[in-house]
């Protein structure tokens, strides 16, 4: 009798909404789902959060959570609910309440998160980055020291570097086994300096990536970021990704290849921002394998990663790495 298919176990690393849009569509697929997800933001309801509290932010989280739920559309809709005609609680959302509430219980923003995870019925795992309360920096190109996630992108100018404090922040247990076992790791979508390298700059998680055999693939952002990857190539986000990770570690660059069309790209250009550009030649020397898809879709006047076809994508690309190994062995 033929023994039957493991699920393949997804480790998907960033934030923002690029990493829950992601979710979305994965979560769709008979996979083993692990979020870790960037506790890095200083701005908005999760500043505010983190300043009074001393905690991680949650919003990141909130927002991953939300995207692997699996409750009823209002539930949902609650959670993500934010206020605004409170001067107090003004600009929060419910679970960002929540989850602070959970963590000011338990004296754990990892146990808050499981807990909350139980009550949405979150189909997979969403770990922390980190399990405290950490801030970035970013080394400008001139040597200017930008202090804070949501100031880096506000200088508008080249980023050399990114980096933590304090600079021994250590992973959770449960995310360095979750990128051990894993069949496939998966960067982005998402913001490179504030949203992807934040992770990799927790010391346990950099050191795992580099030591783990299993195929990583990079989901390369639709559009430039004013702030963080202005004029940047395909390749240029690659390089980035190599230098802060100190060796070559990415495998597969997912690019889109449907063209954006010229009014979406005119909206966009207001923002000093265009569609990333892929120079193929490049990504070969750097050693990357170049996949194209038609994987982009409109919505409302914004160009977005279509969810479900990345991630069939994705799980056919496991499934077809797992065969080869076995064939291999």
């Amino acid at each position: 009798m033929a023994r039957s298919k493991r699920r393949k176990r997804i480790v998907i690393i960033g934030g923002g909404t690029g990493l829950s849009t992601l979710l979305r569509g994965l979560k769709k697929f008979p996979v083993d789902l692990t979020a870790i997800v960037t506790v890095a933001d200083d701005g908005g309801s999760s500043g505010r959060l983190r300043d009074d509290y001393d905690i991680p932010p949650p919003g990141d989280i909130r927002k991953v959570m939300a995207a692997l739920s699996d409750v009823e559309p209002l539930v949902e809709e609650m959670f993500q609910y934010r206020f605004s005609s409170s001067n107090d609680l003004g600009g929060h959302s419910l679970g960002n309440l929540m989850l602070t509430a959970l963590t000011d219980i338990t004296g754990d923003f990892s146990h808050a998160i499981r807990e909350m995870s139980r009550v949405l019925n979150v189909n997979g795992t969403v770990l922390p980055a980190a399990n405290q309360r950490i801030t970035l920096h970013a080394e400008l190109e001139d040597g200017t020291i930008v202090t804070g996630e949501s100031k880096i992108p506000t200088y508008n100018q080249r980023i050399h570097r990114v980096f933590l404090s304090p600079n021994d922040v250590k992973p959770l247990p449960d995310t360095i086994r979750a990128i051990e076992r894993a069949d496939l790791l998966i960067f982005g979508p998402g913001s490179l300096y504030t949203s992807i390298l934040p992770n990799l700059m927790v010391q346990g998680i950099r050191d795992a990536i580099l030591a783990s055999k299993v195929p990583n693939v990079y989901i390369c952002n639709l559009m430039t970021q004013a702030g963080e990857t202005h004029n940047y190539s395909a390749a240029d986000h690659v390089r980035a990704l190599m230098y802060h990770m100190g060796a070559p570690f990415i495998d597969t660059i997912l690019l889109n290849t449907d063209e954006v069309p010229q009014s979406v790209q005119r909206v966009y250009e207001q923002e000093q921002s265009k569609p990333v550009s892929y120079d193929e030649t490049r990504l070969t020397q750097l050693g990357i394998n170049v996949v194209k898809k038609d994987i982009a879709t409109i919505r409302e006047g914004a160009i977005r990663h279509e969810a479900t076809k990345v991630a069939e994508w994705l799980v056919q690309y496991a499934e077809e790495n797992e065969s080869m190994r076995n064939q291999q062995t």
